[in-house]
């Protein structure tokens, strides 16, 4: 289990509450990815309103799929396509993005799915770092790779016969929402953005949530995070921080309780992540602005999905004031941040569904 010092402690609150290659070469790795199950031996978690991340559909067909980025790392994905589509025909496309320390098997997996019963052809990813896709040391943070792994699988998708170059959108869950942002500003390939649950992880780190982060505490975090560079490259162990807490007190907060549901349990839990950011990069997303220049995305068409009690419900409201039309709010009534990842009975597929049908026809 990876090491949270005391120091690091006091991060983890802002943590939880986070929480290419022009050359286009593509490598399938085997002929269909393997199906995700729940892991055996925990805690089933709470699956009210048709909790069920680990989705498949007899009506798509998935295969696993490795392309490299424009730094020449190897990204790795599931190409989801429906079963009777006209691969004669040129037809639209969607690339979806986990939550920020998720992998593709966590939330991705299940919107790629469910989109592509709806007639699109779909590709969840692991960014770098994270997950299958290439990246040292893991879980680094590096926001403008990860904006880029979105870039790479939009080459990878117009590689493809079926795909039509011109209809190819994004959908980004929790901080996977900023990076597609933040894509979608240099990236005019992208032409339709949807993000669910958005985290904007620069300010989520600069600022907390409501504002709560004072500029006393972030030199704090910067100042801890220079001193552990010091220590790991004199030889020392790899800190980790934020992310979901591994276990439960009476002093855990609601949010911790929320996301814990989802990442430790059977409901969401993957052996291949723990969530948790390395503590000397994490700090890169004090520098990372997703929201400056989003109004120039337009007229591409922006549809920003929220729970109408999420706690990052403030982020996709931000996004919104600040978006050039065409744009979206879907607040989604009774709904929290963690729902939205695998709630089926609360996640609006008809509203994705009928944003993409308008926008990439």
């Amino acid at each position: 289990m990876m090491k949270l010092p005391l120091a690091t402690h006091r991060r983890c609150l802002l943590g939880a509450l986070l929480l290419g290659s022009f050359s286009a070469l593509v490598a399938c790795a085997s002929p269909s990815a393997a199906v995700a199950r729940p892991t055996p031996g925990l805690a089933s978690g709470d699956t009210t309103h048709g909790a069920d991340n680990f989705y498949t559909s007899d009506r798509v067909t998935v295969q696993r799929v490795v392309f490299k980025n424009q730094y020449e790392m190897s990204v790795v994905g599931n190409l989801f396509v429906p079963k009777d589509l006209d691969r004669s025909a040129k037809n639209p496309a969607i690339v979806v993005g986990h939550p920020m320390g998720a992998v593709k098997e966590q939330s991705a997996n299940l919107y790629a799915t469910k989109m592509a019963e709806q007639g699109f052809v779909t590709l969840s990813l692991d960014l770098s770092f994270w997950g299958e896709s290439d990246g040292q040391p893991r879980n680094a943070v590096a926001p403008d790779i990860y904006a880029e792994d979105f870039s790479a699988a939009v080459d990878f998708l117009r590689t493809q016969p079926f795909v039509d170059r011109e209809r190819i959108g994004a959908i980004g869950i929790c901080g996977s929402g900023s990076f597609v942002i933040s894509a979608a500003k240099i990236d005019p390939r992208i032409k339709a953005i949807a993000t669910v649950s958005m985290y904007d992880m620069g300010a989520a780190n600069r600022n907390g949530l409501r504002q709560s982060v004072t500029l006393e505490q972030r030199k704090k975090f910067l100042e801890e995070a220079a001193q552990q560079r010091d220590v790991e490259f004199a030889g020392g162990e790899t800190q980790y921080t934020s992310g979901t807490p591994e276990e439960l007190s009476d002093k855990s907060t609601a949010i911790d309780r929320e996301f814990y549901d989802f990442y430790r349990t059977a409901r969401g839990h993957r052996p291949n992540t723990t969530t948790h950011p390395t503590l000397t990069s994490n700090v890169k997303f004090m520098n990372f602005y997703p929201f400056v220049d989003i109004e120039t995305i337009a007229p591409r068409p922006m549809m920003f999905v929220t729970g109408e009690h999420a706690h990052s419900r403030e982020f996709s409201d931000e996004a919104y004031r600040l978006a050039a039309e065409p744009k979206e709010l879907v607040v989604v009534p009774s709904a929290g941040h963690v729902d939205l990842y695998d709630r089926v009975d609360l996640i609006p597929f008809d509203r994705l569904t009928t944003f993409f049908r308008g926008s990439l026809d």
